[in-house]
């Protein structure tokens, strides 16, 4: 027993004097990076052409097939958005299958198959393998492109592309794009509701005859499958795809500004800005530089610990979050920098985005920053391998973009080799403050004038078309002779003076739901109301006086702040212009722009705090579109006469109430009939 002691306390003491010699202080020396047993993929090619690569992953019992085409970048045209459409199109029935029988079959192996213009998938247990891929192979070889499923597909394309144009953040893509590549690239061209609905069936056929063809195409199987059991499948379901030639296309590289570009887009209607800053450059994917700098972009702008968010948010706060991407690409690769910042600080955060810009090519990336990095990095790539996709992608990309075959495998080991020098050097390499395109989406009152001092400041539209802004040539034409046309358009002052009640009844649709809204003002009570309702159930009901405006909803009343209650109390004068000189309404013409395409005449309506944007008809002096901070966006898209009065008949309204734009169609109007106290509560 004394000896076992004696054992026991030797043992003690040797790792008591082992902790002793740890300094805790210090955090623990890195290991060499590990290696990465993805697993060589085994190749073959079919006499179509068509590339195979496999992958075993015994784990479970699941097999995913990826395909992808490589094709070059086609301008769309007047046509632009088909090839979004084509995946959906394929999976929308086969010859043998409707859509319907289609979705049942796939759903009853439970498994997952989706398409694109240049890619599809299927994945299924491995038990289901033969049947999967007779679906697969249906869906790729035998689509029946019925005409029904594009009806659909353009509806609801034009539906989001409604909503789209309301959302800043696509409104600084769609523009970002077409002002750094132009309308006449692949890159740059724009969808819109006009090119959606020139989208026919034959349109869809031909881009498929085209392009889809196995000499063009990647296969990668990846699951619990050996390589002879999936080149029996692949000759069984794919030999008879037949080969040809597909159109190639070579388009010029966007080559970044020279000096600074400015690009503004208004949105009145905007709380906030979407800042959007970066260049084109020339980085291909199997350049060796690339992992460096994704190691760059991840300390300019990856996360929460990096210098955009910190300097933006932690420091300035001026928005929730910043970030920065840098993407490769064979043709033009890309840097882009962006956050929503509050309209006043517009300025303030497009210097504090050069600066860092200038900032990160000047080498001073530190050692702490470099190793967070690339722990982040290695982070991800570890936690992407978990998914069989990703192992899928890593054999395709290597052919697709010429990587070097131990590209992946030895991914983490290059990560971890990039020193301080080298990181420096290439972000000083890829990395500039100067030359970029500025694309900010905002109520360019706010800030536009400070703008300048950063480029050449340039206006354009949602659809990202250059802003055409023509100054009055007449010199006769005043904001206030404008408004009085608009009066005369209408009626006329005598008719318009003798409306003392007005009830207005309108329909309109949101996620296919019909809401109905009613709007009644008595001048002589001073009292105005507008309510929403969903059939039977009142949604809101807003109470509009001269002293105040409540809001009621779902059983709570609220007083709305003076400001805001503004907006509705206009309500109660009905036609509200007929007394701008009374109330101190200041006018403002500011120049010709286009509404729906034709020329308005626009001008600036300030009534105490608020300023408002109205848009009149140069032929026909009627009101087009009103922009409010208050009450949002409102289009008038056809009036209709009612007792010899013009009258919005549809309408499209967006505001911060709505998920997507509104349209709505009157159905009743009724002039000087009786309004009852009740109907006013």
């Amino acid at each position: 027993m004394k000896k076992i002691s004696i054992y026991l306390l030797a043992a003690c003491c040797s790792i008591a004097a082992a902790f002793a010699q740890i300094d805790r202080s210090k955090y623990p020396e890195p290991g060499p990076a590990p290696q990465i047993n993805i697993g060589d993929p085994a190749t073959f090619t079919l006499p179509n052409g068509l590339q195979v690569f496999v992958v075993e992953n015994h784990k479970l019992p699941r097999v995913t097939y990826s395909l992808v085409l490589d094709r070059d970048p086609i301008l769309e045209g007047d046509k632009a958005g088909f090839t979004s459409l084509v995946g959906d199109m394929l999976m929308g029935g086969t010859t043998n299958l409707s859509k319907d029988e289609l979705d049942e079959a796939i759903d009853r192996i439970g498994a997952q198959m989706s398409a694109s213009s240049t890619s599809a998938s299927a994945s299924s247990l491995k038990k289901y393998n033969d049947r999967l891929l007779e679906l697969f192979a249906d869906v790729l070889f035998n689509p029946a492109f019925p005409q029904a499923e594009l009806d659909k597909l353009k509806k609801q394309t034009i539906s989001a592309l409604a909503a789209s144009k309301e959302d800043p953040n696509s409104i600084v893509a769609v523009v970002r794009n077409a002002a750094m590549y132009g309308k006449d690239h692949p890159y740059g061209e724009t969808e819109t509701e006009k090119t959606v609905e020139r989208i026919q069936v034959d349109d869809i056929k031909t881009y498929y005859n085209t392009y889809f063809k196995p000499n063009v195409a990647y296969l990668a199987i990846v699951g619990d499958i050996t390589v002879p059991e999936a080149k029996k499948l692949v000759e069984k379901y794919f030999a008879d795809w037949q080969k040809g030639d597909v159109t190639k296309h070579e388009w010029p590289a966007p080559a970044a500004p020279a000096g600074n570009r400015v690009v503004l887009v208004n949105r009145p209607v905007s709380a906030q800005s979407v800042i959007n800053v970066g260049y084109p450059f020339d980085l291909k994917p199997n350049n060796p530089d690339v992992i460096a700098v994704s190691v760059v972009a991840e300390i300019l702008g990856g996360g929460a610990s990096a210098r955009l968010f910190q300097n933006l948010r932690e420091a300035k706060g001026y928005t929730y979050g910043a970030y920065a991407s840098i993407n490769p690409g064979k043709l033009v690769a890309t840097l882009n920098t962006s956050a929503s910042v509050r309209n006043a600080v517009t300025d303030s955060a497009t210097h504090e985005f050069v600066s860092e810009l200038a900032k990160m090519g000047a080498k001073t990336i530190t050692q702490e920053e470099l190793d967070l990095a690339k722990a982040s990095l290695a982070g991800s790539f570890g936690r992407s391998l978990e998914q069989p996709s990703t192992i899928a992608s890593f054999a395709i990309n290597t052919a697709l973009q010429k990587l070097p075959k131990d590209h992946y495998k030895n991914y983490l080991k290059n990560l971890d080799a990039i020193t301080l020098d080298q990181i420096n050097d290439i972000a000083a390499n890829y990395v500039h403050g100067d030359n970029l395109q500025i694309t900010v989406v905002g109520k360019t009152d706010d800030f536009a004038d400070k703008m300048a001092r950063f480029g050449e400041v340039q206006f354009y539209t949602v659809t990202g078309d250059p802003e055409v802004r023509m100054e009055v040539a007449d010199a006769s034409v005043t904001a206030e002779g404008i408004v009085e046309k608009y009066i005369a358009a209408i009626g006329g002052r005598e008719k318009l003076a003798a409306v003392n009640t007005i009830r207005l009844t309108s329909e309109a649709e949101i996620q296919g739901m019909t809401i109905t809204i009613e709007q009644l003002v008595d001048k002589g009570k001073g009292i105005a109301v507008q309510r929403t309702k969903l059939g039977p159930q009142v949604l809101s009901n807003v109470r509009i006086a001269k002293d105040k405006v409540t809001v009621t909803a779902q059983g709570q009343s609220q007083e709305l702040p003076a400001e805001a209650a503004t907006a509705y109390q206009t309500l109660l004068d009905i036609f509200p212009e007929l007394s701008y000189n009374e109330k101190g309404v200041k006018l403002e013409l500011d120049g010709i722009s286009k509404v729906n395409e034709e020329d308005a005449y626009k001008v600036k309506v300030t009534q105490g705090s608020n300023t408002s944007v109205e848009y009149f008809s140069v032929a026909s002096g009627l009101k087009l579109k009103t922009e409010s901070p208050l009450s949002g966006e409102t289009t008038v898209d056809s009036y209709a006469s009612y007792e010899g009065i013009q009258l919005p008949e549809t309408i499209t309204i967006v505001n911060q109430m709505v998920p997507m734009p509104l349209k709505a169609v009157t159905k009743t109007v009724v002039i000087n009939g009786e309004i009852s106290d009740e109907e006013l509560q």
